[in-house]
């Protein structure tokens, strides 16, 4: 699939701009603050209704302005589309002119894969920044698994409140079973997915690495819901913890994944180079997944990636992307051996082909 057209009307530091962008590689550069990352994240809130950056829709607004609209048309195998988005006191979506509903509807339109210099912090040990990889690419093809993530956190929320009010009010603890067993129902299923598809992912990678480094990588998904009488167990114990804190320990919420290379963790022993290279083919493996769920090829992505890599890496990088539409921006304008390739000057978030 590709992006055809984008319009942005008072969108982020953006007055009114419309430009048409290349199947095949599209490179938008320019000095640092000019716009060239709310371009990404225009079609990232196309695709899956929220910012990269924020959760204040309003930041998404220009300065001064009372809303902003986004459109974007795109083109699958077989049909094409539109999505415009408003948004004002909430974000509003229409797919094809109608309004969206429910955020289920929205994803599964656009499929993205993306990359930045902040993708290195899922290698290192940061739990959240994988969840959320995990999320992202789940949600997309799954959209089911969205919902299950919004009900598993309207219970966590609940828990936690209870928690609090056990130590605020005395309330009983034999209570929070009502919650425990909620959260577990939501928590199986998310977990379900998410070993599905860390499975999908590790025949993926695998190879990808292989083949750019000749070295080993396996990924070792962490959970505490694999064994449910051992899930319950862990729970009750945590329960003076939880109470104490006003917050649940044990859950899907606190889910993690490990990458080893040669049998080594990376983010204990890998290089910053074995870094670099593992988050590659962990989203070229993330992109190939997408693939062969949906049949489409995901739109790539690339916010400031490239500055991150050596010749040698953005060759073999390039070499597994060139099926799909690319996207790149960068603040110099890069030589890149394609035949078809748009380049884009932003200027005070002015766009120029």
């Amino acid at each position: 699939m590709y992006i055809e057209e984008i319009k942005l009307k008072n969108f982020r530091n953006y007055n009114e701009e419309k430009f048409k962008l290349n199947k095949k590689i599209n490179i938008i550069y320019g000095n640092n603050a000019q716009g060239k990352t709310n371009i990404l994240e225009a079609i990232f809130v196309a695709s899956l209704g929220k910012s990269f950056r924020t959760n204040n829709d309003k930041e998404l607004i220009n300065f001064n302005k009372k809303n902003s609209e986004v459109e974007i048309k795109y083109q699958k195998k077989d049909r094409e589309g539109k999505i415009n988005i408003k948004i004002e006191n909430k974000k509003t979506f229409l797919i094809n002119n109608i309004k969206v509903k429910k955020l289920s509807e929205l994803l599964g339109n656009i499929y993205i894969v993306m990359f930045s210099p902040e993708n290195i912090n899922i290698i290192k040990n940061e739990p959240a920044k994988k969840r959320k990889f995990l999320n992202i690419m789940i949600s997309q093809v799954r959209p089911m698994y969205a919902h299950l993530i919004n009900q598993y956190n309207k219970v966590l929320e609940e828990r936690n409140n209870y928690l609090k009010q056990i130590k605020l009010e005395s309330k009983p603890i034999e209570n929070l079973e009502i919650w425990d067993e909620q959260l577990y129902k939501y928590a199986v299923k998310i977990y379900e997915y998410r070993k599905l598809f860390i499975e999908k992912i590790n025949k993926k990678i695998e190879k990808i690495h292989f083949e750019i480094t000749k070295e080993q990588i396996k990924i070792k998904y962490i959970t505490d819901v694999e064994e449910k009488e051992k899930y319950f167990e862990k729970i009750k114990k945590n329960r003076e913890i939880d109470i104490k804190k006003g917050f649940s320990n044990i859950g899907v919420h606190r889910d993690n994944f490990e990458i080893f290379i040669n049998g080594k963790e990376i983010s204990k022993y890998g290089s910053q180079g074995q870094q670099r290279t593992s988050i590659i083919s962990l989203k070229l493996a993330e992109a190939e997944v997408i693939n062969d769920e949906v049949e489409e090829k995901p739109i790539i992505l690339l916010d400031d990636f490239m500055s991150e890599l050596d010749e040698n890496r953005i060759r073999a990088f390039i070499k597994y992307i060139n099926k799909n539409q690319v996207i790149i921006t960068c603040t110099k304008k890069l030589d890149i051996e394609a035949k078809e390739c748009n380049y884009f000057e932003i200027e005070e978030a002015r766009i120029k082909k």
